[in-house]
């Protein structure tokens, strides 16, 4: 993809050229990244400043840099493209250099504090299974088919967001399957992004230390739904709304294309009903469509199994094949996955790291556990404070033993961590053992038959951040180590 400067420029109200009108092949805001004629994208964060990797950026072949900086001069032989916002210049740009790949494949975006990432599976199961070459970006990893590619955030920024699409198209991918972050709406990095179909899930605490309010955290997950529902070059536009959820009413107003609704308790128009919910899977039945029966559990995997079928719906998706799908389904790494032991107990790893997640993990607990529920759990540093004390409460109404913990420190005390989870904790008995290892052990060796040992925060994360840097850490490889301490093998 060749592109002038000139063009780009003219997209954009007030910028400016300085130097030639070149040609550029490429946009990028990594220098190391940078190849023969490319546009470097010089980002001004908190800790680090683009303008001071110009010369890295240069060498490697940029033949043009893009900045907000008035009266820019660039290096010799090096254009400049000024203009007055980056984050909005991006949004155009990007966008309509690489052709606007999301046009030419369905793309379904999942929304909402809790569930993207299940439902998202699900969904790409359901769409294999149909035949369809699938690709998947989310939390855990990027998929291109079965080609995996690590990731950073949960939505890529916008200049990494449209080369994911160009390589799906690329490699024929027909159909992908997002989610969709409230950072990411808020910063615009889905921007030129043309969705089919959107999936609201729910809206609990979490990202308050960006969002500031929950108003504004409710603001960002709706411009899912008003980008859904603007004209577009596609058909067939769907919203897919949890009208159990008390923000659905919210979102709804913003929809403004076809509806569906999901929901155990209020009326919808796709229902979960007479619900059997056990420790190796589930039986729902799904009004108006079949009975079906999981292998996973939780009253939070229904609602990501209606959102989940009420996408492949919207998307005109064959009923046998939607059962078919979801009936082979098997779990996601690290959402309420089983470590499989000889063990007489229990020992589940999952993702939860909110108020909300907290209690539909130890809620569902509760419906398989024959003994004790023994809670594992602690709060990210540098992240939403005002969460802590209510992930404390919640976590010791609902469990039996609560060993509270580090989840990642980064740059705080873990300790302090420990003092603000406590507030909510009160006078309850609880232990407190800021080593997570230590903690998980601990756990394990409480752990008598019929019990169920939940370790929550991390779920599929291999590492731990610590205010020294990243290292190597994960729950499960920690459980199983626990487990053959007390005399379990993994049976798996």
């Amino acid at each position: 993809m060749i592109k002038k400067l000139s063009e780009l420029a003219l997209l954009i109200p007030d910028a400016q050229i300085v130097g030639e009108d070149v040609e550029v092949s490429g946009i990028e805001h990594d220098s190391r990244k940078v190849t023969t004629k490319n546009l470097f994208v010089c980002m001004e964060g908190a800790h680090v400043d683009g303008h001071n990797f110009i010369p890295q950026a240069t060498d490697k072949g940029a033949v043009a840099v893009l900045t907000t900086r008035k009266n820019f001069t660039p290096p010799e032989n090096i254009s400049a493209l000024i203009v007055p916002d980056m984050l909005n210049a991006l949004a155009v740009i990007v966008p309509y250099f690489y052709d606007y790949p999301s046009r030419k494949m369905r793309v379904i975006g999942i929304t909402g504090t809790n569930g993207k990432t299940t439902t998202s599976y699900l969904l790409r199961e359901i769409f294999t299974c149909a035949g369809f070459k699938v690709g998947l970006i989310g939390t855990i990893q990027n998929l291109i088919g079965e080609e995996s590619f690590p990731v950073r955030n949960t939505t890529p920024n916008v200049i990494d967001l449209q080369k994911i699409f160009v390589e799906m198209l690329d490699k024929n991918i027909q159909v992908v399957v997002m989610e969709v972050s409230s950072h990411a709406l808020a910063e615009n990095r889905v921007a030129g992004v043309e969705f089919d179909t959107a999936i609201f899930t729910n809206l609990t605490q979490d990202h308050l230390d960006f969002h500031l309010t929950m108003e504004n955290y409710l603001r960002a997950k709706a411009k899912l739904f008003d980008a859904v529902s603007r004209r577009g070059r596609k058909q067939n536009k769907h919203a897919v709304i949890n009208v159990d959820d008390a923000a659905s009413t919210e979102i709804l107003k913003h929809c403004l294309c076809e509806t569906i609704t999901y929901g155990i308790k209020n009326p919808a128009n796709l229902r979960g009903t007479e619900l059997d919910i056990r420790s190796d899977g589930m039986t729902i039945s799904l009004i108006p469509h079949f009975p079906i029966s999981l292998k996973i559990t939780g009253i939070f995997n229904v609602y990501n199994v209606l959102a989940a079928v009420g996408a492949a719906t919207a998307e005109d998706i064959n009923p046998e094949i939607i059962k078919r799908a979801l009936e082979n389904f098997k779990s996601v790494p690290g959402r309420f996955e089983r470590i499989f032991s000889t063990a007489p107990f229990e020992v589940i790893v999952d993702y939860a790291h909110t108020p909300d997640g907290v209690k539909n993990v130890l809620e569902t607990a509760a419906q398989i556990v024959k003994g004790k529920i023994i809670t594992v759990v602690g709060c990210g540093g540098d992240r939403d404070h005002g969460k802590r004390a209510i992930m404390g409460k919640t976590a010791s109404e609902l469990s039996d033993i609560l060993i509270i913990t580090s989840d990642n420190p980064r740059t705080e005390d873990p300790e302090k961590i420990l003092d603000d989870i406590e507030v909510g904790i009160g006078k309850k008995n609880h232990e407190r053992i800021a080593d997570r290892q230590a903690a998980i052990f601990r756990a394990i060796e409480l752990a008598k038959a019929g019990d169920v040992v939940l370790i929550l925060g991390k779920g599929h994360e291999t590492y731990q951040i610590l205010n020294t840097g990243k290292i190597h850490f994960d729950d499960r490889e920690v459980a199983l180590e626990a487990i053959k301490n007390v005399g379990g093998i993994n049976n798996e």
